[in-house]
This record gives structure tokens, C-alpha cells and sequence, in this order.
């Protein structure tokens, strides 16, 4: 094991650049202090929405304009509104005119190039033989990439500035006529790497046959993070987010209520990532938790504290719940045919493979006699085409469908008697009305669906009985006697 450390800074630490200076990459370090690091950076706060679409709201970007058909100028227009908005940051961040001229150059050379092939795709697919699907996701891979690939050389540029030996490890493949396997070319160019003496700034996203985007979508900046402190044998993979791995969602809950986890393990990741609240893409951690490489997660703004350390062996002494997460935005898909009975198995095959078809995330299910229910992290406009399809393939079945949340107590060790009818009990008196309960023979999570309207304050209720009356969460007696 080397003793170099693999650390992956997100989006939205990134657009604070100097805390990301101040915390992060320079601090009180000198000397040989300052290396045995490897930097992966994503794209700054907001700039792979204007690349792609928008994570949350779906407003287009350009990518979606381009990818629907809509006429040259709107995508050109949104790729030039997308240049002028990095050259902004790059004035932010640079007050050395040299240094900024170097920055706005290598930006707009990206653009222009993205533009140029664009335009050029257009055209060849405006002949028949040449259609505009096949393409689509090399165009989404190109441009995810200029976000990437800005923030990393301006980091190399800052770095430099500052007289640290910074080396931006372009891997994004701009104009690069091969493509190889994504670990023969993580292993190809660190292959010269000194991490004694270099440090290494990687753009989240790099060109590889299996193509990240393809595969991972938006999560690719912690696969690229994970493959590269796996095959450089990393001592620890460190991702630095805006807020500590807590007890809570702070934003719901309140700062002041909540607390770093401090220690749990990857199963309790996993749980993490089913909901969509990912301390690390679950690809990711499998590369990690199988090389026995520990993954800790920060606070950008707190560099001083040890952050909550996630490995492969830890089990809480004694069984607690460790965090309180949840789902807001759920939709349950439920499929009730009498005709179902002692054929579940064959509906639930049909109908998740019409889900996968549609590429629709299943974050749990109901199943009994006659009826299958789906919880669905997707649009309604995509529920709705896939229930038509589940009409046509079962047309004497009632097919509901519902807009649901749902939250949940997770743990390495939850196996404390009652805990289930406790938290039932404590959503009781918060007024929650409980639509569906899962509990599994593993220990690590109980899952409560609920009606959208009551997220808040079932995830308050929930952590205010099992983490804020607890003055010791690893004491059993307590959490089972809290009224």
C-alpha cells in the first residue's frame, strides 16, 4: 500500500475556491507536505447543468437542445452563454492577467471545438444514412467533459501560481485519436507520476471504451476517483463535500440537531446510495471495500476535523441507529391483477425488465398474492409511458400510481428488539401517516413510505426519538425505553 491518499473534491466545494485553497489543498502545508495526494475535481457548482440539463429542475442545457432537435442558434446559443460563464469564473478566481489569459484560452478552445463538432454532426446526420441517436451519447461524454477538464486546469493554474509542482492529468481525451480501457488508462498515465514531488489534478471525467457517462451518468467523478486510488494502491480515498456525513440532513433538521456519523461501513453506504443520498457511487465503493482501501468523507469547511471513516469491518459495539435519510421525491407504481396469484414471480420479472427499459431507478417493492408495488425514483412523464407499456402487457390488471417519500433509520447493527414499533409510534404522534413498512433479516435499515406531504417532519420525528434523546446512541436500554 502506498502512502499517498486519493481525494475527490465536489462541484459545489469547488465553486468556493478559496476554502478549497484555504482547507483542502494548501492550508499550513510546506514542503513535502504538500504531495502523496492525488486531486480529482468535479466541474464547478452549476456548470454541467448548463453543459447537460439541470440535475434537478430538468430545464435544458446543451446537451437536451441539442439532443432534441431544436435549431442550431439554441444550442450554439446556450454552448456560448456556457463559455462566457466559465470565462466569468475564471475572472473570479484569477487576479493575475497572465494566469487568467491562460485560463479563458484553454476554455475557449474547448468550446469552439465542442461547437465546431456539433455543427459538423448536424450536418452528416441531416443525411439519411447517418442518425442523430447513435451519437448522442459520445455529444453528452464531450461536453461533461469541458466542465471537468475546466476546473482541473484552473486548479493546476492556481496550484502553479502558488509555487506547488501541480500537474493537470488531462485524461478527458480531447483530441486524442485512441480509446482505452478506463483502467489501462488511468494506469498509463500515472505511469510516470512522482507522488513524491507531483500533485496530480485529475478531471472527474475521463474517455474510456466503457464510457462513463454511459454507465454512470453523473456519478462518474467518484468511479474515476475510486479506479485511480485502486490501481495506485492508494493508503485512503478522502471525498471532501460541503457538509459532514451526518446524523441528518442538516437542511431539514437544523445544523445545530445533527452530527458526523463518524465511523460506519459500506453497507450502510449502500443504503445511502439506494436513496439517492450517495456518500459514494456504490460502483465506486465496490472497487474500494474490495481492495480493503478505507473511504473518509470531510467537511470542505471543517479541514480540522476527522470527518466520519467508512470501511469494510466496522459494526457499531452495540446495535443503534447511526442516521436518519430519506427519499422526498418517490412514486409508487402499484400493479394489481387477481390473476396474479402464484405467478408474482413472472409479473415482477416482466414489469422490472419494462423498468429497466426505461431506465427508471427501484428503490424497494411490496409484493403479495396479487398485487406488485414499485417505489420508482423517476419523472411522472416517464412512469406514465411505463405504465401504458404494463397496460398493454396485463390489460385486466389496475395499475395505481402515487406520489409518495419515504425515510428511514439505518445502521451497521439495528438489531434492537422494538426499534420497528418504536419508530412507527414516534411517526404516530407526529401525525405521519404510514403507507408501507420494509424491515429485512440484515439489521441495516428500516424503511418507512409515506405521503409526500409529511417528509420533513417524519425525518424530525425520527431523529428527534432515535438520535437526539439518546445521550449515548450505542445504549440499548435507552433507545428502546425513549417515550
Amino acid at each position: 500500500m502506498s502512502a499517498h491518499t486519493v481525494e475527490k473534491i465536489g462541484g459545489s466545494s469547488m465553486s468556493k475556491v478559496e476554502q478549497v485553497l484555504d482547507n483542502i489543498l494548501l492550508g499550513d502545508r510546506e514542503g513535502d507536505a504538500m504531495y502523496q495526494r492525488v486531486i480529482v475535481v468535479s466541474a464547478y457548482g452549476g456548470m454541467t447543468d448548463l453543459l447537460l440539463e439541470h440535475k434537478k429542475s430538468g430545464d435544458a442545457g446543451v446537451y437536451a437542445l441539442f439532443s432534441e432537435g431544436e435549431s442550431e442558434w439554441l444550442w450554439s446559443d446556450a454552448l456560448t452563454r456556457v463559455g462566457e460563464r466559465m470565462c466569468e469564473k475564471n475572472a473570479e478566481i484569477f487576479d493575475d492577467d497572465v494566469y487568467r489569459q491562460a485560463a479563458d484560452q484553454f476554455i475557449r478552445e474547448r468550446i469552439e471545438g465542442a461547437r465546431s463538432c456539433l455543427m459538423d454532426l448536424q450536418r452528416l446526420c441531416s443525411y439519411g444514412h447517418f442518425q442523430l441517436e447513435q451519437h448522442l451519447i459520445t455529444v453528452r461524454e464531450m461536453l461533461a467533459a469541458v466542465g471537468e477538464a475546466h476546473s482541473a486546469y484552473n486548479t493546476t493554474l492556481l496550484l502553479k501560481q502558488r509555487g506547488v509542482n501541480a500537474r493537470f492529468m488531462d485524461m478527458t481525451g480531447w483530441r486524442e485519436d485512441a480509446t482505452l480501457p478506463l483502467d489501462e488508462k488511468i494506469r498509463s498515465a500515472f505511469a510516470d507520476v512522482d507522488f513524491s514531488r507531483e500533485l496530480p489534478i485529475v478531471p472527474g471525467y475521463v474517455k474510456c471504451e466503457e464510457g462513463l457517462v454511459k454507465l454512470y451518468d453523473r456519478g462518474y467523478t467518484e468511479i474515476t476517483m475510486s479506479r485511480v486510488a485502486v490501481i495506485s494502491a492508494a493508503r485512503e480515498a478522502i471525498i471532501h463535500k460541503e457538509y459532514h456525513l451526518s446524523s441528518a440532513d442538516p437542511k431539514v433538521v437544523g445544523a445545530e440537531k445533527v452530527t458526523p456519523i463518524g465511523r460506519t461501513n459500506y453497507d450502510v453506504a449502500d443504503q445511502l446510495s439506494n436513496l439517492g443520498m450517495e456518500a459514494i457511487h456504490p460502483r465506486a465503493a465496490k472497487g474500494l471495500r474490495q481492495n480493503g482501501i478505507p473511504l473518509r468523507v470531510k467537511n470542505t469547511f471543517e479541514p480540522d476535523h476527522a470527518g466520519t471513516l467508512i470501511d469494510s469491518v466496522y459494526r457499531s459495539e452495540r446495535p443503534c441507529v447511526e442516521i436518519v435519510a430519506g427519499m422526498r421525491n418517490l412514486i409508487a407504481v402499484e400493479v394489481f391483477d387477481q390473476d396474479m396469484v402464484g405467478m408474482a414471480a413472472a409479473y415482477d420479472t416482466e414489469i422490472l425488465g419494462l423498468i429497466d427499459r426505461f431506465r427508471i431507478p427501484v428503490v424497494t417493492k411490496d409484493v403479495n398474492a396479487n398485487s406488485i408495488t414499485h417505489y420508482v425514483a423517476g419523472s411522472l412523464k416517464k412512469v406514465k409511458r411505463l405504465t401504458r407499456f404494463i397496460e398493454e402487457r396485463y390489460p385486466s390488471a389496475m395499475i395505481t400510481v402515487k406520489k409518495v417519500a419515504m425515510v428511514c433509520a439505518i445502521g451497521s447493527d439495528l438489531d434492537v428488539p422494538g426499534l420497528l414499533a418504536h419508530c412507527a409510534q414516534e411517526l404516530a404522534r407526529a401525525e405521519v401517516n404510514i403507507l408501507s413498512i420494509h424491515q429485512n433479516m440484515r439489521a441495516v435499515d428500516i424503511q418507512f413510505v409515506i405521503d409526500e406531504g409529511d417528509y420533513e417532519r417524519a425525518i424530525c420525528a425520527l431523529h428527534h426519538c432515535v438520535i437526539e434523546k439518546i445521550e449515548e446512541p450505542a445504549d440499548i436500554a435507552k433507545l428502546v425505553r425513549v417515550a
